[in-house]
């Protein structure tokens, strides 16, 4: 009895089904079934399930009760291997695939939906074009072949494999929602906002600070226009090109305290306000879409609802059940640890193999001590800040740790050059005109503000040194993408004997709620998932990667 078997829905709204061989084809006939929760039941021996697409399936098989341990996802591995070939930005879809393989036209990938706010049905809708199993696959043998064909098999193998499972997990935490108290987030939208006037216009205190920056100026200023804002400014002999927090808070002006204030409340007010929470919060949880892998650098995002960033104080909402906890756990100085794996730099790796600080760690050896400066010279190296006192940091971090350096200076040179470069499991970064439109929802506001977009995911520029530096953190943001994978998939084995429920993911952070009593076991089991996960991705290596958690009633107190 194989432990791999095939699914395609099939237009009646049953499935046909079929059992696998080695070589990825039938081992078995092709069987109908009209129920596919039921097709699934029937089978608890199956160990994996292939099929065309998690988000076409697994959704309903969820809102019947039914959860599979593994999956292989057809389009999402199609996507890797067209990466990986150098081939980014073909249609991904079976269909696609299925057309490339014959010889025929290729079919273009059908348009990215949209999510809709307050309607979970739209993601049990069936998107794409549906093969017939047969045909699917024809698909996924060919597809075994192209894995043994790439660079290293064995890694790709295993990135496709983490990243099914990621899709897995995803749709597991679309189904769950994350804990919100509706009432507790109108509470702070009062206490900041004030009250609501008729009509929908701003409320009370959004009112009050832009009468104060309009006094500030002696005119009438909208200070939710940017270019009224500047205008004013120069108005006022003060030149400034933008509104940006960076810019404008070092600027002697009255007009630039209710001016802050006023653009920290309105993001509030428009990201995460009454409206937001009618559209995104239903029977106890706001429900986000989340898509694994929505970036090149394989970093989730979300589709609608904004779910990437939430503000700290919004956060107060996010309360667990009675009797259950939130589990938030932190990675540590993660992007610096995958660094220290993937350049196998024997002095970082010695740092990357403590459970201390590894910031001063780094300080104590090539900085005297000095902290501050050694955050700036890892990242520095990661992100490409390499001039001024960037290019002096950089030259000490090269004396000490050689071959960290040497790794990421490879990587940018080669994205200069236009040539592919890969994570170490080997998800590819494409050329950068490829790239395009692929931020999602992902960019922390923090970096939104930098004004620094080089290493943003799906940053696209014609300039050289720009591909460069988005290819230097490539390297190490893909591959600690790729490790989160592994993570997520070890820990939902470790958490499927267990009531507790993954339900949200950002590149560092997992929260777990679980009645409380689990709380312990689900600590332990992200400690021992990261271990794992370290190990499986970059094999046998000093290197640590530790958590900060923490068991909370609400996440706002995790920090």
């Amino acid at each position: 009895m194989t432990d791999r078997w095939a699914l395609a829905p099939a237009e009646d709204g049953g499935v046909d089904v079929a059992p696998l061989g080695p070589d990825g084809l039938p081992a078995g006939p092709v069987v109908r079934e009209e129920d596919p929760s039921r097709a699934v039941r029937s089978r608890p021996d199956v160990t994996r399930w292939v099929w065309r697409s998690t988000a076409e399936v697994y959704p309903r098989l969820l809102a019947t009760g039914v959860r599979v341990e593994r999956c292989y996802d057809v389009e999402d591995a199609e996507t890797l291997l067209l990466g990986h070939e150098g081939r980014s930005g073909e249609p991904r879809s079976a269909a696609a695939a299925l057309a490339r393989l014959r010889g025929g036209p290729v079919p273009p990938d059908p348009p990215q939906r949209s999510a809709e706010p307050g309607a979970q049905s739209t993601l049990f809708e069936p998107q794409g074009t549906r093969l017939p199993l047969t045909d699917l696959l024809t698909v996924y043998a060919e597809q075994q072949r192209r894995h043994a064909r790439a660079e290293h098999p064995d890694r790709m193998r295993l990135l496709t494999a983490a990243e099914s499972a990621g899709m897995l997990v995803a749709a597991e935490m679309n189904h769950a929602g994350l804990p919100w108290r509706a009432d507790v987030h109108r509470a702070v939208l009062h206490d900041l906002l004030g009250e609501r006037y008729a009509g929908g216009g701003e409320p009370r205190r959004l009112a009050e600070l832009a009468d104060e920056v309009s006094a500030a100026f002696g005119r009438r200023v909208r200070p939710d226009l940017p270019a009224d804002v500047v205008k004013a400014f120069a108005q006022a002999g003060i030149k400034v090109r933008s509104t940006r927090r960076w810019e404008i808070e070092s600027v002697d002006h009255p007009a630039v305290k209710p001016l802050l204030e006023y653009k920290r409340l309105y993001r509030i007010w428009v990201a995460h306000g009454w409206s937001w929470l009618q559209d995104w919060v239903r029977e106890g949880r706001f429900r986000p879409e989340f898509l694994a892998g929505g970036t090149v650098t394989g970093r989730w995002v979300t589709n609608g609802g904004g779910a990437l960033q939430i503000p700290r104080v919004i956060r107060r909402a996010v309360v667990a059940d009675p009797g259950w906890r939130l589990v938030v756990a932190d990675a540590d100085q993660m992007e610096p640890r995958v660094l220290a794996a993937i350049s196998r730099d024997p002095g970082l790796m010695e740092v990357a193999g403590r459970e201390s600080d590894l910031y001063q760690e780094v300080s104590d050896r090539a900085f005297s001590g000095d902290r501050a400066q050694a955050k700036l010279a890892v990242l520095g190296a990661i992100y490409g800040q390499t001039s001024g006192d960037g290019l002096k940091n950089l030259a000490a971090l090269r004396r000490r740790f050689p071959q960290a350096v040497a790794y990421v200076d490879e990587a940018a040179r080669a994205g200069e050059e236009g040539r592919l470069v890969r994570t170490w499991l080997g998800r590819t970064c494409p050329p950068a005109a490829s790239a395009a439109d692929d931020t999602g929802e992902g960019i922390p506001a923090a970096e939104e503000d930098t004004g620094d977009r080089a290493w943003v995911p799906g940053y696209a520029s014609t300039d050289a040194r720009a591909r460069g530096r988005f290819a230097r953190n490539f390297v190490v943001q893909g591959s600690a993408a790729d490790w989160a994978l592994l993570l997520l998939a070890g820990l939902r084995r470790r958490c499927a004997s267990m009531a507790a429920e993954l339900v949200f993911f950002q590149h560092d952070e997992v929260i777990v709620h679980c009645p409380e009593e689990e709380a312990e076991a689900v600590v332990a089991a992200i400690r021992e998932a990261a271990d794992l996960a370290g190990r499986l991705t970059f094999g046998e290596t000093p290197v640590r990667f530790p958590f900060t958690t923490a068991v909370v009633e609400c996440y706002a107190d995790a920090k």
